[in-house]
């Protein structure tokens, strides 16, 4: 009689092996793969994506100095159309979307009823009656459940298309040797269609860095034919693919937050204290209270009548040259008063910089006397280093260049 070995089936090692992996490639996986040297991948949504391909101080560099391309593909993306779409989006936005004419973008963010921040994104106006909606989180239910009694239909575009970031002081130039003319008449948050490869392509001029940059969206069986288009034109040009680090880098020096990185999401809080209004994070300015009824409105303007915002997202100088990510602030070097999410010592900016959550009312009228807790290592030790943090205004980085009109030919 044969006997075979006993331990686990094929079947089940397959399995084991599948929840241990990260499940989806992106569109743009073969030329990211190629390029990769680091094997430095995190869990973006499912995606398998690069923390860093090659080098993550000099991917930050190629933002800064050339021409850098970030897959965005696993942005979570949702199509909203319909004669009703502006007036449902507008109803469940903060800002005012009869004002986002076709052709425009803004930055926006939505609440639940009680005024807390469910995510943040861009909200792309490609005609009419068509928008783009794309965001950290997935809200597909929300959204269909938002929707009812509206004309308008919602239908998640994630996996259909595929999305490019092309940033830095040369992506202009890439852009128009490649062939896209008329790129150069695009504003800031404008967008517009361009040929490729026999189908139409959405390209805008946003981005996550604070630099001069564009945003490419394609359906994905032409995503590679684009990604070739790009890296063919730009070689000249030093164009170069990055992962999230970098993009990470110039995000804080463009002063930008990030959804669950910065702030906890109101799906996502487990702890009633962690929600948070459009006032704590640096989002107030989006609320539209010109326009009509729009979810939250009524809990932001109690709470902002009855002074009961409790928290504020404030930008931090530093002295000394460590990064003091993840520190706790302290006021008068004693008192517990807030915490780092995210920090950097800035290459373009030359100082120390951080984005912090603290508890008003300091970071609103007590500004004075605040202090960082930094733990060093130094030679397998670990050091307590106290240092004093000022608030500065945000952006730590403002590059003409981003606004620049004509973009400027580097």
């Amino acid at each position: 009689m044969n006997h075979q070995p006993i331990g686990p089936s094929d079947a089940r090692i397959a399995a084991q092996s599948h929840f241990r992996s990260l499940r989806l490639d992106t569109p743009f996986q073969a030329r990211i793969d190629a390029l990769a040297k680091t094997n430095d991948w995190y869990n973006w949504a499912g995606y398998r994506a690069p923390h860093s391909l090659w080098d993550e101080d000099l991917e930050y560099f190629a933002i800064r100095s050339q021409a850098a391309l970030f897959d965005i593909s696993p942005m979570t993306k949702y199509r909203i159309e319909g004669p009703d779409a502006e007036t449902f989006l507008d109803r469940l936005t903060l800002r005012d979307v009869t004002r986002l004419k076709p052709g425009r973008v803004n930055y926006t963010a939505w609440c639940d009823d009680q005024g807390f921040v469910l995510d943040y994104g861009t909200l792309f106006r490609l005609s009419p009656t068509r928008f783009r909606l794309c965001s950290q989180e997935r809200h597909l239910p929300w959204l269909l459940d938002s929707a009812i009694g509206f004309d308008v239909a919602v239908e998640e575009e994630t996996e259909t298309v595929a999305g490019l970031a092309l940033q830095g002081p040369t992506s202009f130039a890439v852009l128009r040797d490649a062939g896209f003319a008329g790129i150069e008449k695009l504003k800031i948050f404008d967008l517009a269609e361009f040929p490729h490869d026999g189908v139409t392509i959405t390209i805008s001029r946003t981005g996550f860095t604070g630099d001069l940059g564009y945003e490419l969206f394609v359906q994905t069986d032409k995503a590679l034919s684009l990604w070739d288009r790009l890296m063919t034109a730009g070689e000249l040009r030093g164009i170069r693919a990055i992962g999230y680090a970098a993009l990470n880098r110039a995000r804080l020096e463009a002063g930008l937050i990030v959804a669950n990185a910065d702030f906890v999401t109101a799906e996502h809080a487990i702890r009633a204290d962690r929600l948070r209004m459009p006032d704590e994070i640096g989002l107030g300015f989006m609320v539209d209270l010109e326009k009509g009824h729009f979810n939250g409105r009524r809990a932001i303007l109690h709470a902002r009548a009855k002074k009961r915002l409790r928290h504020v997202l404030v930008g931090l100088q530093i002295e000394g040259n460590i990064p003091a990510e993840h520190a706790i602030v302290y006021h008068r070097k004693s008192q517990e008063v807030g915490l780092v999410s995210a920090a950097m010592w800035s290459p373009m900016a030359k100082r120390n910089i951080a984005i912090a959550s603290l508890t008003r009312p300091f970071g609103e009228t007590i500004v004075d006397d605040l202090w960082v807790e930094i733990y060093a290592t130094r030679e397998l030790q670990y050091q307590k280093l106290m240092k004093r943090a000022k608030i500065v205004a945000r952006p730590f980085v403002r590059l003409d260049r981003r606004t620049a009109n004509p973009p400027a030919d580097f």
